[in-house]
């Protein structure tokens, strides 16, 4: 089964899709977009994105008037076609279009891909996930736009068993990671970062409010590029990889250098609870 994406008011396979070379999206990386896990055909968390969705639009300054009110039925209409993916990914875009009025873009484009989930390998998740330090804080934190440039370069020499980058200010606050939030356990505490320095993680939100009701003690902080060497364990969340532990970043190895005993057991409650955010 291929990917299907709604543009222009219809359904049409994903290699069919096309906008102008024109557009701020590759002209200037204008852009936001969601990724929403679909599970069985059911879509998770689908009000929290379609409301994050809507505010990256609002902050990136692209008139979402036209986009957003319709996001739910479309997504709705393409998983019940029978050429959409059933286990994946609804991926709503806005780009800027071609008019840029000093930062507004009054004139977006708008699709909506369903694509088929590329899971992380399972030997991830037994052996645990690398990440490569990078040295910038990540600008506008609570859009989630198009552009990953700062993110992908530090991937381009790092080792091939990098997963992705983690964002360390200059100052040592970690913050998120490339397409992930970031979780640290030090004495006995998950700390993360709080949102506004990070993205409003909708798998996140899941995680903490899994971590406080099952005894976990949360604290919602940057944790410190100094703690690394003193965690017991780190993992990461997002839609795709859920819960996944992290074993060294950089060359810090964390905690024993395998997955730990709290990342397991928000995995397990995560697919336990999975139900509760189906919508």
């Amino acid at each position: 089964m291929g990917n299907i994406c709604y543009y222009n008011g219809k359904f049409m396979p994903s290699c069919e899709c096309c906008i102008p070379v024109t557009d701020m999206a590759i002209q200037r990386g204008i852009g936001t977009f969601e990724s929403i896990r679909i599970y069985n055909g059911r879509p998770f968390a689908l009000s929290q994105h379609i409301e994050r969705f809507a505010q990256s639009v609002e902050g990136a300054g692209i008139d979402g008037s036209k986009t957003t009110g319709q996001l739910e039925s479309i997504i709705r209409e393409g998983l019940k076609r029978p050429d959409c993916p059933k286990e994946g990914l609804a991926k709503p875009f806005a780009t800027g279009g071609d008019i840029n009025n000093r930062g507004l873009f009054p004139e977006p484009r708008f699709f909506v891909i369903f694509e088929e989930l590329h899971p992380s390998p399972a030997e991830d998740y037994t052996n645990g996930a690398v990440l490569v330090p990078n040295k910038i804080d990540r600008p506008y934190p609570l859009i989630k736009s198009i552009n990953y440039l700062m993110a992908f370069i530090p991937l381009a020499h790092a080792p091939a068993d990098v997963l992705e980058s983690l964002y360390i200010t200059p100052e040592g606050d970690i913050t998120e990671a490339m397409t992930s939030n970031f979780f640290l356990c030090v004495g006995g505490k998950i700390i993360t970062a709080p949102v506004g320095r990070v993205l409003k993680g909708v798998t996140r939100g899941v995680i903490l409010t899994l971590a406080k009701e099952n005894g976990f003690e949360v604290e919602e902080r940057c944790p410190k590029e100094s703690e690394l060497a003193q965690a017991d364990e780190a993992f990461v969340s997002g839609s795709v990889k859920e819960v996944l532990p992290i074993v060294r970043i950089g060359s810090q190895k964390i905690g024993t250098g395998r997955p730990g005993p709290v990342a397991q057991r928000l995995q397990q409650l995560y697919t336990a609870n999975l139900d509760r955010w189906m919508e």
